[in-house]
């Protein structure tokens, strides 16, 4: 996730287009970077946040009313100078910047090369750059029509060429892209607080929308250049609120992108109705001697993890831990080089993540990183990576990333199970269908979120609450123990629902809330009777169950349905109750959600 910002006016563009990078910082910030087209085109970029531009632009002086500018969130290639934003075209008439990933760029990056191109940075974004160029004969807007028509993938554009100092052009699929319309200038950007301090006049671009923006005018084209009218909304949002998107925390704008977050980390990894997890290009006789495997991280991280290691027995028919990675650092782990270890961490420089996963190489075993920062340590010291695409979090609560985390985690447990033949072409159907059903399914539950603010309000006093499940269920306890632990302040734990009588049951009382996962089909027999345990001894408890689960009603004091997902895959959705439970129980306390006390968002120390 990035952020991009386009100006056109009478104003100078530099100033304009650094406040809007700044209101758009949220969306990434390890690199930023920013074109003036004048009397000539210029380009300023730098890795590291916005305040490292400033310093670099210091003493230039870059004079123009029509520019460009990005801030960076790194998908494909690391972090620095050279591969931030905005990029050339080979001759450098053509400027790019981009929000989103091109899932063909390797495709269309070998065409190109074959042409005799040589290419100076590792990002997608430069091959849009050098086609737009290969298809400009004096009309940017037609050289970047041909040039999205090649393009798969999501992109949000905004593109200049030296040619043409009257407009640029804009594009966009699935990233998102507004224009704002002032008086004798236009804006576009990657979302609304960037244009806000100079107009209310907003549009939301749509999918395929082509964008040609004068000072005086937006003309808006569908893909075959033919004049489209989107309507224009007054957005009356107050500035400092509008990053938030017009929530009241990051949490809660972070909860409601998850749909968008399943769709990203899904991007590129199902062709032609297979999993293909291009990253994973293990050889076939390496996964053949792996005798266990083992996954490493911390707090929410761990939790995902442990969904993984369930995933690896059921798939790969091999034994599998998960561990926290303060305690695998500091023993004497048996592995080797039959060893599979996943490292999972959002930030990818977690510490006590770092030093297991330096543990690991040093005692030969295999690594796999599942991170979101593309070039953190973790990224760089793994032998093979796979990013999780959730875009920054700002909230220190993970939420979104969670999601990511269990959803890239599965589809390479899956991955591996093909290279040694233990998931059958039928097995593999069936997930790629309910894959694709999961950002449907995950809206559905978003809608319905009051039911879970409403039941908050009956409990909002309660001082101690367990959470339990069975199998993938108990996993899912501990997150939802974590979350309400985390940001509303409330004792929690999370147990295997089968525990239950060798010790917690002596806490439950009439003041106890139980919330009860049963969203594990083979095992809701066994969670239902364990709920008749809590309710016998006074407790309250509030289900979590899939609408095709009739008997739960019967047993819980509430229940929260959720779709019929496929068992395997149910914490990617089930855990969204489970956040907004923790998230409405701060809320109704009054707490600072986004920051809870004494928490970090990233622990790079011991």
């Amino acid at each position: 996730m990035c952020g991009i910002v386009g100006y056109i006016g009478d104003k100078e563009a530099l100033p304009i287009l650094i406040d809007g990078l700044k209101r758009l910082e949220y969306r990434g910030y390890d690199s930023a970077g920013v074109a003036i087209l004048g009397d000539d085109l210029h380009v300023v970029k730098t890795a590291g946040r916005i305040k490292d531009l400033e310093e670099k632009l210091k003493g230039t002086k870059l004079i123009g009313h029509l520019g460009i500018a990005h801030t960076r969130w790194a998908t494909h290639g690391i972090p620095n100078d050279i591969n931030a934003h905005p990029h050339y075209s080979e001759s450098k008439n053509i400027v790019v910047i981009h929000n989103g990933i091109i899932e063909n760029y390797l495709e269309l990056k070998k065409m190109l090369m074959k042409e005799g191109k040589t290419f100076r940075t590792e990002t997608d974004t430069e091959v849009i750059a050098y086609l737009i160029e290969e298809f400009y004969e004096g009309d940017l807007l037609k050289a970047v029509q041909k040039t999205v028509s090649m393009l798969e993938g999501s992109y949000a554009l905004a593109i200049l060429s030296k040619e043409e100092k009257d407009h640029f052009v804009a594009v966009r699929k699935d990233s998102p892209l507004i224009g704002g319309i002032g008086k004798g200038e236009n804006f576009v950007a990657s979302d609304i607080p960037a244009v806000l301090p100079y107009t209310k006049d907003v549009i939301i671009f749509e999918n395929g929308d082509i964008v040609d923006v004068f000072k005086n005018k937006m003309v808006i084209y569908d893909k075959n250049l033919n004049v489209i009218e989107r309507p224009i909304h007054k957005i009356d949002w107050d500035i400092s609120d509008a990053q938030k998107g017009g929530f009241k925390h990051f949490m809660l704008k972070e909860i409601l992108e998850e749909p968008d977050v399943i769709v990203e980390a899904l991007r590129g990894r199902i062709k032609n109705g297979e999993i293909e997890i291009p990253e994973l290009d293990f050889d076939k006789n390496y996964f053949k001697n792996i005798n266990q495997v083992y996954f490493v991280a911390c707090g929410t991280a761990y939790h995902a993890g442990l969904v993984g290691k369930y995933l690896v027995e059921k798939y790969l028919n091999i034994p599998a831990q998960a561990e926290v990675a303060s305690e695998f650092r500091y023993r004497n782990p048996v592995i080797d080089e039959r060893t599979l270890v996943f490292v999972v961490s959002q930030s990818g420089e977690t510490a006590d993540t770092l030093a297991a996963l330096r543990l690991a190489k040093e005692k030969k075993a295999k690594t796999i990183g599942i991170v979101n920062v593309v070039g953190s340590s973790v990224a760089r010291e793994v032998d093979k990576v796979v990013y999780i695409h959730a875009g920054p979090e700002i909230a220190v609560a993970s939420t979104k990333a969670y999601v990511a985390q269990v959803e890239v985690i599965t589809l390479s447990i899956l991955h591996l199970a093909k290279i040694i033949d233990k998931l059958n072409e039928a097995n593999e159907k069936l997930f790629v269908e309910e894959f694709q059903k999961l950002e449907g399914f995950a809206r559905e539950i978003l809608e319905n979120k009051e039911e879970i603010a409403s039941f908050v309000s009956t409990t909002k006093n309660i001082e101690e609450t367990f959470f339990i499940g069975r199998n993938l269920d108990y996993a899912l306890s501990l997150e939802g123990a974590l979350k309400l632990k985390e940001i509303a302040y409330v004792h929690a734990e999370g147990y295997p629902a089968g525990e239950l009588k060798h010790g917690p049951l002596a806490l439950i009382t009439p003041n106890s809330l139980v919330i009860a996962i049963d969203t594990f089909t083979p095992l809701s027999d066994k969670t239902i009777s364990n709920i008749k345990e809590v309710k016998a001894r006074g407790g309250k408890v509030l289900a979590i169950a899939k609408k095709d689960n009739t008997r739960i009603k019967e047993v819980a004091d509430s229940v929260f349905y959720i779709p019929n997902v496929l068992d395997d895959l149910t914490p990617i959705i089930t855990v969204i109750p489970l956040q907004l439970f923790a998230y409405y129980m701060a809320d109704a306390r009054g707490l600072d959600i986004d920051k809870p006390r004494n928490l970090a968002k990233s622990v790079t120390v011991e």
